[in-house]
């Protein structure tokens, strides 16, 4: 390998290094279990994890991507540069539902941006257990603070000779261990320039070797260890010693015992090869424990976890009930070792336990086995939390009630399945519910169900009178004498709003007694009137109806008034929704060319599709100038979505015609345009490519800023990616240079420029999408296929797709051959 290839390899593990440090630091500096950092990507806009702490990545991996302008924490510290403190679930909740859906759990959380000279490198996360109020954590966050200073300057340094960007999947490493470990643990040190192992005492003693016959090298040192995982070992410290952090390490010993090695690189120079001492330590449980042997006699099954979800113990009964042997689950993560445990509500509580102290309890269903000589088809399990650990108990049980029998629960006010609901799915259906009435759609669906309701009306205030939304269930015209009542009107669904306050009435009689004379349906059932309050403003009020009387209990009441709290967003959404929609359309359609300049030498087309979210407008647009005697074929993404977007696309789209109608260069015109999108707002970017093409001669200069590298189809059908070096995003760096490129463009050849919106998909990547669209240009017919027809092709599939989370815009030129 050349030198400037081991360079190259050991970037990425100077930066994997460098976050791992900071994110283990934070923790212990916020009093957390648990944390990590998340990092700006390649991608505008969007910042991925980069490092998970003390947490499992597969059961996290919904977050493992966020866009910077959603209504999250983590985005909200990246974007605004500011620290977000939320020391507890109701707070949580409060500032941030749709966050708080997702992990509806007990716990506390600080968010620090990582701020360098002239850039936001990305967030620290610390989860923590729960305080009263944000006073009682200042020092945590300061301390935390500090390290993401100390992390800003390394970054800094860092990115004078590389970009600091994570475009991967996130590291997932063990934060420092709560506790000392009550096995033996011994610590060894690898020069990989000299080949020699030194051990202390304590591992001499654990390996049962005397240091006249340790052979002092890391092969003897893995042979030690585990004879059985040599390999395995030998490869992780390999990987260590070139600056690739390597996870935690559970091997067997000779008599198959589990043992735990860990590897890290101190802050020392690197040797002449490259590679780095490697400083480490194995620690030995003890197979023969007293706790291990009495806990393997128990009649009911009992297992432990690492923070990391590794099974670290696991007695014979836990075995069997699980069905997978003992060495199947030591030393492997339990979503390997017992694959039917990949349940979404086993996640959600194992979530829980991971993240707040309370023990979880539930059931979860086997699968039907052929020779099935276990008792029962249902297990119930519970999972006990720990600083490091994580144990868990598990038994066979009858089997789940069903819903007969739930309703019964629910009508003789005993405890129901209810507060089981995972908050999640309704915080992903409203997240993409956009009017009122898709809202309501989503909760008659997703929430009403859930409880045994069966009646639903949702009322929006406007002008200090209620109005209604939305009604299911109700007898045909009960709810119309309610309609446009005012707010001094003595009614629950009024009062609920006026105080905050949710009413729970578990009859008709109940009811009744409060309000005298109110009209009644036919129904003797109860209801729940919640208020709608998004941020402190009142949307509206919600009414739950039920056929029969029912108590709801202090956990159904809990989850029904937070869960109004995501529908009073959600509605306070769709609201300014409606207003908002057709100023955003009539931007898109004033802002995007109406038609493409027409050249005699030159054939252009271009396509625009909306995303299918929010505003259905974004930031996407193309165009094609007159420059001086040839044509500047433009396209570019300006980030997020909304009028936002739209109106700064359009000062964009005004800045570049007006450079190229002077025939400016292309890296002048980037220039100009970045320093134009500073001075108008510096939290805003853009990514933008720019091609200058002299339609006689097929001479195309090209200058990208963060643009996605066009694609060209030569006359012989061949169709390559054009990597062509570029600059960064505009509007980010106001010294930034954008490298011109030329290149001949034959005639029948057909020049592709897009934006991100066709070539990505969540969980594919970028490089991947370009390809398949690298495919399709080069199958979209024969060379003289008139381009509107290539257009059509390659946006076909991205046309009938019900779901387009980002805009697409899509501009082809191909030139005429001469007669």
């Amino acid at each position: 390998m050349t030198g400037s290839g081991e360079d190259a390899h050991r970037t990425p593990g100077r930066l994997a290094a460098l976050l791992i440090d900071a994110s283990t630091e934070a923790i212990g500096a916020g009093g957390g279990h648990a944390g990590g950092v998340y990092l700006r990507s390649s991608t505008p806009g969007m910042l991925r994890l980069a490092v998970l702490a003390g947490l499992p990545g597969p059961l996290f991996r919904p977050w493992w991507r966020l866009h910077a302008d959603r209504p999250f924490p983590v985005a909200d510290a990246y974007r605004l540069g500011v620290q977000v403190v939320l020391p507890n679930a109701t707070e949580t909740m409060r500032r941030y539902p749709q966050f708080a859906a997702g992990l509806p759990f007990q716990f506390g959380s600080l968010y620090v941006p990582v701020v360098g000279t002239s850039t936001t490198f990305g967030v620290l996360t610390v989860l923590r257990p729960t305080a009263a109020d944000a006073t009682e954590v200042l020092a945590e966050r300061e301390r935390v603070a500090r390290v993401a200073e100390v992390l800003a300057r390394r970054l800094e340094d860092l990115r004078d000779t590389d970009p600091v960007a994570w475009d991967g999947e996130p590291m997932c490493v063990r934060p420092p261990t709560a506790h000392a470990s009550a096995g033996r643990l011994g610590r060894f040190a690898w020069d990989p320039a000299t080949g020699v192992v030194t051990a202390d005492a304590h591992l001499h003693a654990l390996l049962g070797v005397a240091p006249t016959e340790f052979g002092g090298t890391v092969e003897a040192l893995a042979r030690a260890v585990a004879p059985d995982d040599t390999q395995h070992v030998l490869a992780a410290l390999r990987e260590t010693a070139a600056s690739t952090p390597s996870l935690p390490l559970y091997v067997r010993a000779a008599d198959g015992g589990l043992r735990l090695m860990e590897f890290w690189t101190p802050e020392t120079s690197s040797t002449a090869s490259g590679a780095r001492p490697v400083r480490g330590f194995v620690l030995d449980p003890g197979p023969g424990s007293a706790a291990d042997a009495a806990a393997d006699l128990l009649p009911e099954g009992v297992f432990c976890l690492d923070r990391l979800g590794l099974v670290t113990y696991a007695n014979p009964r836990a075995a069997q009930l699980l069905r997978r042997p003992r060495d199947v689950l030591l030393g492997h993560p339990l979503w390997d070792g017992v694959p039917w445990l990949a349940q979404p509500d086993f996640e959600d509580h194992l979530r829980s336990a991971l993240l707040s102290p309370e023990p979880v309890h539930l059931h979860v269903r086997r699968p039907p086995d052929v020779d099935d000589a276990y008792e029962g088809d249902w297990l119930a399990l519970s999972v006990y939390p720990g600083p490091d650990v994580l144990t868990c108990t598990v038994q066979p049980t009858s089997r789940m009630p069903d819903s007969a029998d739930t309703f019964e629960a629910a009508k003789t006010g005993t405890s129901s399945l209810a507060p089981l609901y995972r908050p999640i799915v309704l915080a992903i259906a409203l997240t993409e519910a956009v009017t009122a009435r898709q809202v309501s759609a989503v909760v008659m669906k997703e929430l009403l169900p859930v409880f045994g309701g069966r009646r639903l009306a949702i009322y929006l205030l406007q002008d200090r009178h209620l109005y209604l939304a939305w009604e299911s269930g109700f007898p045909p015209g009960f709810l119309a004498p309610f309609d446009g009542v005012g707010l001094d009107t003595h009614l629950p669904g009024v009062e609920t709003l006026t105080t905050g306050k949710p009413l729970f009435f578990d009859s008709m009689q109940q009811l009744t007694d409060a309000y005298p004379g109110i009209p009644l349906d036919a129904t003797e059932g109860a209801r729940a009137f919640l208020p709608l309050i998004a941020s402190g403003r009142p949307v509206g009020s919600c009414i739950l109806g039920f056929d029969r009387p029912r108590t709801f209990t202090g956990e159904e009441r809990s989850v029904l008034t937070a869960l109004t709290g995501l529908i009073a967003h959600a509605m306070d959404k769709a609201r300014r929704y409606e207003s908002e929609a057709a100023l955003a359309r009539g931007l898109q359609q004033a802002l995007l060319p109406r038609r493409l300049t027409d050249h005699p030498l030159v054939e252009t087309a271009g396509r625009y599709l909306p995303g299918t979210q929010g505003m259905e407008v974004g930031g996407d647009w193309y165009d094609v100038v007159e420059a001086g005697d040839g044509l500047a074929l433009v396209i570019g993404d300006v980030q997020g979505h909304g009028v936002q977007a739209a109106a700064t696309m359009g000062q964009l789209r005004s800045a570049v015609r007006a450079f190229a109608l002077g025939d400016r260069p292309p890296d002048e015109v980037m220039s100009g345009t970045n320093h134009l999108l500073i001075d108008l707002d510096p939290g805003q970017f853009a990514s933008c490519c720019y091609i200058r093409l002299d339609p006689v001669t097929g001479l195309a200069r090209v200058a990208r800023a963060g643009h996605p590298p066009p694609l060209l189809r030569n006359p012989d059908g061949s169709t390559r990616v054009l990597d062509l070096p570029g600059g960064v995003v505009l509007g980010v760096d106001p010294g930034a240079r954008y490298p011109v490129t030329e290149l001949r463009i034959e005639p029948g050849a057909v020049l592709a420029l897009y934006t991100d919106g066709l070539v990505e998909r969540p969980g594919i990547d970028i490089d991947d999408g370009i390809s398949a669209l690298r495919v399709a240009l080069a199958r979209a017919g024969a060379p003289t296929a008139r381009l509107a027809g290539v257009a059509d092709w390659l946006t076909a599939a991205a046309r009938h797709a019900a779901d387009r989370p980002d805009d697409i815009a899509l501009l082809l030129a191909t030139r005429r051959r001469q007669r």
